[in-house]
Order: C-alpha cells, then sequence, then structure tokens
C-alpha cells in the first residue's frame, strides 16, 4: 500500500505557531470577553493540524491579531510586541 505525504508549507506552520501563542496568551489572560476567541483558535488549529489547510488560522489569527492589540494599547505590559509581531509577519505572507 502507498504512503500518502502530506507537504508541509513553511509559512502555514509559521502561522500555526503564532496562532498557538496567541492561543495560550489568552488562555492566560483568562478574560471572559476572549472565550469566543479562545473557542475558535482552538477549533481551527485542531482542524490544521488535521488537514494543512491553514484558511482558518488566517481567519481567527487576524481576529487574535486585533484582540491582542486592542488590549495591548489598554495594557501594554500584557502583551508581547513579539507575540503581536510574530502573527502579523506570519499573516502578510498569506
Amino acid at each position: 500500500m502507498a504512503e500518502t505525504v502530506t507537504v508541509v508549507d513553511p509559512k502555514s506552520e509559521a502561522l500555526e505557531k503564532a496562532c498557538v501563542s496567541a492561543l495560550e496568551k489568552f488562555e492566560k489572560l483568562d478574560l471572559e470577553k476572549h472565550a469566543v476567541i479562545r473557542e475558535k483558535l482552538t477549533w481551527v488549529i485542531g482542524s490544521y493540524n488535521y488537514d494543512k489547510n491553514p484558511e482558518g488560522l488566517v481567519e481567527f489569527g487576524q481576529v487574535a491579531l486585533e484582540e491582542l492589540e486592542a488590549f495591548k494599547k489598554q495594557k501594554p505590559r500584557q502583551v508581547a510586541k513579539k507575540l503581536i509581531d510574530d502573527l502579523k509577519k506570519s499573516l502578510a505572507k498569506f
């Protein structure tokens, strides 16, 4: 039987890593207003790991970026600049 080999796109992997970091930050902040984005990120990361289609990562990575930037304006020390930069850089490739 022939095995199916999935070719992994490095830009998709970078976006997945940035989305995982964003999810970890939202979980650490543990604010009720971020509950929906946490659920969506969890779902699209799992979906990406299953089918390697980055469409959901792009959509909700952008939402996560907007939420994190807004939160950083209110509380600058709670969101790392690197996290936002990583999300921006990986989203710019799509």
